[in-house]
């Protein structure tokens, strides 16, 4: 039976919300700019329909487009939107008074990374004193790429477990039916790497509900031993938990 009030939804302002963020997801990934009949390729909508989402999209400033190419890229108003969110983010508070602190006690560059949309993003770092003149950007992974994200997508919902699958850099290499389990039991997880960033361990953060609301990880400079992973371990689950008392329910 086909439900006749989601089709509608679908064709109407539900619809065109979803359509935005669709062209808004596309244009996170891939080149910085794209050509409107590449966003159209790519989104499966009709080129009038992409056009008029973004018309909209750029004068919301949530979309720019290039005078020259004529191709569009993202907005400076996800900026300040995405500052204001922040600033307004609980477990950023939390942990802020403890992030230097740790970074002194284990010399690793710090990240606080949380789960949307299937990727882990990654919100506060202080780091380390050895990283030298050059400093990473904030940055976005497929969650499952990461130490951080398999904390976290191994502890969230079916759906959002889903979406961390789908986003998997390695379609070809299915996961094990166990790994979700064992991730989601383990108190912290090491990932040796991506081509962004160095290895990675990461522990779970808690709020006053026992709900998963962060991930509280460190940048090794290199694959290390199991003395050093334990006591990174330890620091970063202290650290943790220190943060975690001080919030409320989720």
């Amino acid at each position: 039976m086909v439900d006749k009030s989601s089709d509608a939804d679908i064709r109407g302002t539900l619809g065109t919300v979803r359509n935005a963020m669709l062209l808004l997801d596309l244009m996170s990934e891939g080149p910085a700019y794209r050509q409107l009949s590449e966003l159209a390729e790519l989104s499966g909508l009709s080129l009038p329909t992409v056009h008029r989402l973004l018309r909209s999209l750029v004068l919301a400033q949530l979309i720019e487009q290039q005078e020259r190419t004529s191709r569009y890229g993202l907005g400076p108003e996800l900026a300040r939107l995405s500052q204001r969110y922040l600033a307004r983010l609980p477990i950023i508070g939390a942990l802020s008074p403890y992030l230097v602190p740790l970074r002194n006690e284990i010399n690793a560059t710090i990240h606080v990374g949380i789960l949307v949309r299937g990727s882990v993003v990654y919100v506060d770092r202080v780091d380390s004193t050895t990283t030298g003149v050059f400093r990473g950007s904030h940055r976005t992974e497929p969650a499952l790429a990461t130490a951080a994200g398999r904390v976290l997508a191994s502890r969230s919902s079916d759906e959002d477990w889903a979406r961390a699958v789908s986003r998997s850099d390695s379609p070809t290499r299915p996961l094990p039916p166990e790994a979700r389990k064992e991730w989601s039991e383990s108190p912290f997880l090491v990932v040796d790497g991506t081509v962004s960033a160095n290895p990675e361990i990461a522990v779970p953060v808690f709020d006053g509900s026992g709900t998963v609301c962060a991930a509280l990880a460190a940048s090794l400079t290199a694959p290390a031993d199991q003395a050093t992973i334990t006591l990174f371990s330890k620091h970063l689950t202290e650290t943790a938990s220190a943060a975690g008392r001080t919030l409320g329910h989720g």
